[in-house]
């Protein structure tokens, strides 16, 4: 079975004949009969009751008709995406990124992105969540790549690209160093390293504690993920870190334990204002960084945000 056949079976359906539908076509009438006549020797089915002075769809073309309809439907869709896509040279687009992105390597998608479409300027700016969200509010950002919460405003859409879990970080000669799962209670009364108040690993962070009855001392806090690594490391703390930054070779060394039950972590994902329409260039970036995840957007363009994430 050829499109070409679906696209005849369809023409000769719409238009009450063969030669009408060839001369729509562009093609011999005796192009279009054999064709069909092929598709039904294939089929096994008589698509059309021809007679001297008309054609008309039988039953089984009938049925046959409203499926390749939405077949060529589909292809006409999926080629008007792709040139849009294609058609795409020129244009900026303006990401706004937090600061931990997990497992997702936004730089690699970021340079694959401009390999393929070097006519598109993207610049990027980082920014905490709640920022970066008014940011995009406003138009100043056209998305923003970060941790998807619960919370998150119906106006903005998400596709989650990376899933993310968090850990217990120790000094490496912590007397509770090694061992299997730990509750946060455990650790209640050891000073914290964590990010200021504000940020989501703090909220998680106190959002846990709660949960597990104390309120936690935190002793030093840093705007970075790789300084609350280097503090722990040094002694002066435990805190909670994701699985990514904890367990990256390039950190100094430092204890990790699973807890239990686990914080809760969101996903990272990437933002929109639903409201507001998308250039080319920034709706091709949004494909992509998807597609470099390997993730799908829904027809809706909407997920389900998870987690929760101040």
């Amino acid at each position: 079975m050829e499109i070409r056949q679906l696209s005849y079976v369809e023409a000769v359906a719409r238009y009450g004949g063969f030669t009408r539908a060839a001369g729509r076509l562009h093609v011999a009438q005796s192009a279009v009969s054999a064709q069909v006549r092929a598709l039904e020797i294939e089929l096994g089915v008589t698509l059309f009751a021809r007679t001297t002075r008309k054609v008309a769809l039988t039953p089984a073309g009938e049925l046959f008709v409203a499926r390749a309809r939405r077949i060529l439907a589909e292809l006409d869709g999926a080629r008007g995406e792709m040139a849009e896509i294609t058609a795409v040279v020129s244009g900026r687009v303006t990401v706004g990124a937090t600061a931990g992105l997990g497992p997702y390597d936004l730089a690699g998608a970021l340079a694959s992105f401009r390999d393929r479409h070097p006519g598109i300027a993207v610049r990027l700016r980082s920014g905490r969540i709640t920022g970066l969200l008014g940011a995009c509010d406003t138009g100043d950002l056209d998305l923003v790549v970060g941790p998807v919460h619960a919370d998150l405003p119906p106006r903005f859409d998400a596709v989650p690209l990376a899933d993310e879990q968090l850990l217990l970080a120790l000094p490496p000669g912590h007397t509770m160093a090694a061992g299997g799962r730990l509750t946060l209670g455990e650790v209640r009364d050891e000073p914290f390293v964590s990010m200021p108040p504000g940020s989501g690993l703090r909220w998680i962070l106190e959002d846990a504690a709660r949960s597990a009855g104390f309120l936690p001392r935190v002793h030093f806090e840093t705007h970075s993920l790789d300084a609350v690594r280097e503090l722990i490391a040094a002694g002066l703390g435990v805190g909670l870190l994701s699985r990514t930054a904890a367990e990256a070779p390039a950190g100094p060394a430092i204890a990790v334990r699973h807890l239990h039950p686990p914080p809760a972590h969101p996903p990272i994902g990437v933002m929109r204002q639903r409201d507001r329409l998308l250039s080319p260039a920034a709706q091709s970036l949004r494909h992509h960084l998807v597609e470099s995840a390997g993730r799908e957007i829904t027809p809706a363009g909407d997920q389900e945000p998870a987690g929760i994430l101040r």
